[in-house]
């Protein structure tokens, strides 16, 4: 094989995969308001929290830490569970990134917090999980 047959495999693999997310985030927006919605929001809600809540002078250094784990993990290619498997590949990063913000979230404060969650206050509180807390207000 020629290096430029395997450069316009690669450029072809790569626009696919670029119009396939596209694709699947237009669709995701057309969702009714439910769980599936929820569901589809949830991961860049949690990858854009935590890259906010990076950059505030608030937030502690072990949390920073934390939160830069989970936006790495999820935007890595390697993972444990193969993306392509249909419905429990995105798992892993979903595990991963609940329970690193909710680590970082004990040490961060609630308005803080609440701020850089881009998401629906709900699936706020139920990242949180029943903690006694404050109500999220928005």
């Amino acid at each position: 094989m020629t290096t430029r047959l395997l450069l316009e495999i690669a450029a072809g693999s790569l626009g696919l995969w670029v119009l396939s997310c596209a694709a699947m985030v237009l669709l995701a927006r057309r969702l009714p308001a439910g769980l599936l919605k929820d569901a589809a929001e949830f991961l860049p809600a949690c990858v854009t929290t935590a890259g906010r809540l990076r950059a505030h002078d608030d937030v502690p250094r072990r949390a920073k830490v934390a939160l830069l784990i989970a936006i790495v993990w999820v935007i890595s290619p390697i993972d444990l569970l193969p993306e392509f498997l249909p419905v429990i590949g995105p798992l892993d990063d979903v595990l991963a990134a609940v329970l690193l913000l909710r680590y970082a979230a004990r040490a961060i404060p609630r308005d803080v917090l609440v701020d850089a969650w881009p998401g629906e206050p709900r699936l706020l509180e139920r990242l949180l999980g029943s903690e006694p807390r404050d109500t999220v207000v928005r």
